[in-house]
């Protein structure tokens, strides 16, 4: 019999690929006693899946999908082996009867909010942008300062077209401390770096810069012959910002957004700092072992990587990051993290750990404020 399922079933890896389930979520699922291996190899502890299996893993996708407790499914997926499948109605049904309740309950929460956010309106409320500076605001600062400044936020603009407050760079000058802060955010990781600037003048000002434009810049920034040592001013006048570097010139209307308080977002609770090698970090990442989920709000599929603390107190990638994640480990999306790590540019990175549900902070330790990227963890599934 066991040679059998051996010859004739699918590894644990086959069937997550055959059935859209993350291997980590078959891991766990057979320790839930939901669906377990036909056999396991007593010699390597592989796990094998006999042909029936498949379409019971399918089916259990697609009822975790629609948030089915792990409970109904057990019992569900236990009362098809006969031919009486009424058990299984059932269960459907009374699922669906307990959605459309928290469906109703979500919409009644709904309606306040919104009815709160309406009491807040009046003739008097300024409209959801950015503020206008009475009179310009310019200031100047080193070319190659701001280059690194907009490669360090960049990468994390959102692309979503619901949510257009964040398809952009917000450039924030605060005159009475003198410093230029670029922050974007796509709700899953927040970027954000500090320039100094070389002088100033008029009030502060915030411009939310479309990406378009913010690119523009950054092409008109690029490094050339003698181009680090050129200056750029950066110019806010009405709704137009105005970079002009080396006799050339950028310019375009600011969005009509408001960008969320991105003060409120960085602050942190008090976590572990560990300082790591960043380049060695960033190979370790890229060679050591995933995991797939898949995003709620767009069904998109992403690698992740469980980062843990070796007990010498160093910062390490799990080589079974699904057993690391089941005792606390921190997981994240691979690609942000590696895009986090090279837009900090530098070797030496400290690295803000909580709890695994606790946003990750990545800060260059030379100057902290000066590059500051924060990235919510990943919720596993299983």
């Amino acid at each position: 019999m066991e040679r059998e399922t051996h010859e004739t079933g699918r590894t644990i890896g086959q069937l997550a690929k055959a059935s859209g389930l993350p291997v980590s979520a078959l891991r766990f699922y057979d320790g839930a006693g939901v669906l377990a291996p036909d056999w396991v190899d007593p010699a390597s502890g592989y796990r094998w899946y006999g042909p029936g299996r498949l379409a019971e893993a399918r089916l259990l996708a697609r009822l975790r999908g629609a948030g089915m407790p792990l409970s109904d499914i057990r019992l569900l997926l236990a009362s098809l082996q006969g031919r009486d499948d009424s058990l299984a109605r059932s269960l459907l049904d009374a699922h669906r009867r307990r959605l459309r309740t928290r469906l109703a309950e979500a919409e009644a929460e709904l309606s306040a909010v919104h009815a709160l956010l309406d009491s807040r309106e009046s003739p008097m409320t300024p409209p959801t942008a950015e503020p206008t500076p009475a009179r310009p605001t310019r200031l100047s600062a080193g070319a190659a300062e701001l280059a690194a400044a907009l490669d360090s936020v960049r990468f994390a603009v959102g692309t979503d077209p619901e949510l257009p407050a964040l398809g952009g760079v917000l450039f924030d000058f605060d005159a009475s401390e003198g410093r230029l802060r670029l922050v974007a955010t796509d709700r899953y990781r927040l970027a954000q770096a500090t320039v100094v600037p070389a002088g100033h003048e008029g009030p502060a000002a915030r411009a939310l810069v479309p990406t378009p434009l913010a690119e523009a810049m950054r092409a008109l920034l690029a490094a050339g012959p003698g181009r680090e040592a050129d200056a750029a001013e950066l110019a806010v006048e009405g709704e137009l910002v105005t970079l002009r570097t080396a006799g050339r010139t950028a310019s375009g209307r600011r969005l009509p957004h408001e960008f969320p308080d991105y003060r409120r977002l960085v602050a942190l609770p008090e976590g572990r700092s560990v300082t790591v090698d960043a380049p060695a970090l960033g190979a370790a990442v890229r060679r050591g072992p995933v995991l797939t989920e898949r995003r709620e709000q767009d069904g998109e599929e992403f690698p992740v990587t469980v980062l843990t603390l070796t007990p010498e107190g160093e910062l390490a990638v799990a080589a079974d990051p699904a057993r690391a994640a089941e005792k606390g480990a921190i997981a994240v999306n691979r690609h942000y993290f590696l895009q986090a790590i090279d837009a900090a540019a530098h070797d030496r990175l400290v690295l803000q750990l909580g709890e695994p549900t606790t946003p990750l902070a990545i800060r260059v330790p030379t100057d902290e404020e000066r590059r500051l990227s924060i990235l919510m963890p990943v919720r596993l599934s299983a």
